[in-house]
């Protein structure tokens, strides 16, 4: 295991300028005169893959041996680490096979295949993937290069550190990082704490993807039972073992912040910079924001770190929704279909294959429910055309909500209403998102219990989130929880939430 002095080393001999940039370190000055202190960005989101995880990823790689070279590399990510390795690689001239999950967005498997790297899917988690891909290792002798549990890679990203110093020669209370697995906030704070050991050095995690957090509080890496995915890129389930070592000596503390505090550091980036972090690239500015709050304080400096800003435009939801609209993408549907077990079921296996961007459903009385249904169109109104066509042939009727302006401004979000349904369950689940995974979804739950309230939005994310209402008779609940357990996702009971009593009940 490196010493700090060593660390330093590494750090001030890093190749990483091969490929990456040195970011700019920029005034907030909006976000500054409204907290009271001065607030600098350090904007990682402008790398040439829009996240520091190039630093890390071409260092490692650019001190490989000439018979590892000749190997090939392999890696498993979902994102900002695989652009880093394609580049990488293509600028090394060594060849890259990335593993990333059955669930990853289109837009970043293009992105990683533009740079030349080759990819397979595999699994529908980060774990899946990393587990195939260091069997993949083994089997054709290729060198595994980790996102962030390296020395190689953690000197790579301390490099961030190196230019904050550099650029800022005034005096810095802190410097707010992002957290996942802990390549950046370990290369940043081995650095700056040998220089200025003063300067505070503060991560920032998702409330609902802590493992750093946990993990300093338990003196102990821990392995969370799951995590958020709203901050995809850190939603670690454990800190890496190097990242932790480093961080239990030279981190301050770690700050967790909320997916709506997030969901406002984007928009104060965006309203300084006019640019768009990923929600894990806002997280530093969410954590400023609360720990300035906190501590009351003004007139001091502070350095956020915006790690990148590869998110989606799907996610960015109200944008997104009138954009496929407008271009005819997506079609939105009032549909009736029988109220009977199965007969919902059966009106998806109806829409097929088709990417379904949104479900309102709620139980009316005991003949009709009706169904508020959003489908992707990917070849406009002729593919619309010749659904409504298929729909009305199965005798469903049906209402073509798409140029309805109150449908879409607000009727979407209002669909349903109180019921007195008996014996109803409220539960939240999240499966992995991909084309049929809402069918399958339905597949598991089977016919057994009847489903008397669904919602579905898709958000552009790796998992899709299901509200829904069960009719499970007491006498049933031990035969439903052994449901539960075999279901394999993630869910949670809301039967107790107070919102539940006042709108939908």
């Amino acid at each position: 295991m490196p010493m700090l002095s060593d660390y330093i080393k590494r750090i001030l001999t890093a190749r990483v300028y091969d490929v990456a940039i040195e970011t700019p370190l920029e005034p907030a000055r909006a976000l500054s005169a409204r907290l009271g202190n001065n607030v600098l960005l350090k904007r990682e989101d402008l790398q040439p893959v829009f996240s520091f995880k190039l630093r890390g990823a071409y260092n490692r790689m650019a001190n490989l041996s000439a018979v590892e070279r000749e190997r090939g590399v392999i890696a498993a990510s979902a994102g900002n680490h695989a652009q880093g390795m394609a580049l990488s690689a293509s600028r090394l001239g060594i060849d890259a096979l990335i593993v990333m999950p059955m669930t990853t967005p289109e837009i970043k498997v293009q992105s990683v295949a533009s740079l030349g790297a080759r990819i397979t899917l595999h699994g529908n988690t980060y774990n899946d993937a990393a587990d195939y891909a260091k069997l993949l290792a083994e089997e054709e002798g290729r060198t595994f290069v980790h996102p962030y549990d390296d020395p190689e890679v953690i000197a790579g990203q301390g490099t961030v550190a190196v230019e904050i110093l550099r650029q800022h020669s005034g005096h810095i209370d802190a410097v707010f990082v992002p957290v996942g697995g802990g390549g950046l906030i370990a290369g940043v704070a081995a650095y700056i704490k040998y220089l200025y050991p003063e300067i505070k050095v503060i991560g920032v995690e998702p409330e609902d993807a802590a493992c750093m957090y946990e993990a300093l509080k338990a003196d102990e890496r821990v392995v969370l039972d799951q995590v958020g995915i709203f901050a995809d890129g850190v939603a670690v389930r454990q800190v890496g073992e190097e990242p932790f070592r480093i961080a239990r000596r030279y981190v301050d503390e770690v700050l967790l912040v909320s997916t709506d505090e997030i969901c406002a550091a984007i928009k104060d980036i965006f309203e300084d910079t006019r640019s768009i972090a990923e929600p894990a690239g806002a997280l530093a500015v969410a954590g400023l924001k609360k720990y300035i709050e906190r501590e009351g304080c003004t007139e001091r400096t502070f350095i956020a770190i915006d790690s990148g800003a590869n998110i989606n435009f799907d996610r960015l939801r109200h944008v997104a929704e009138r954009a496929e609209l407008g271009e005819r993408r997506e079609a939105l549907l009032a549909v009736t279909i029988p109220e009977r077990p199965g007969s919902f079921r059966q009106f998806c296996e109806t829409l097929g294959q088709r990417a379904i961007t949104e479900f309102n459903y709620r139980y009316a009385d005991n003949n009709d429910a009706h169904v508020f249904v959003g489908v992707q169109m990917a070849r406009g109104r002729k593919e619309k055309d010749e659904l409504v066509a298929l729909l009305a042939s199965r005798d469903y009727p049906l209402l073509d909500m798409s140029d309805n302006e109150m449908a879409k401004l607000h009727i979407r979000y209002m669909v349903g209403g109180r019921s007195t349904v008996s014996d109803e369950r409220l539960l939240r689940f999240e499966f992995p998102e991909r084309p049929g995974a809402l069918l399958r979804f339905l597949d598991h739950i089977g016919q057994h219990w009847n489903i008397s309230l669904f919602h579905y939005r898709n958000h552009g994310a790796a998992y899709g989130r299901v509200l829904c209402g069960i009719q499970v008779p007491q006498s049933e609940n031990e035969a439903f929880a052994g449901f539960l357990e075999q279901l394999a996702y993630p869910w949670w009971e809301e039967s107790g939430n107070p919102v539940y009593p006042l709108f939908l009940r």
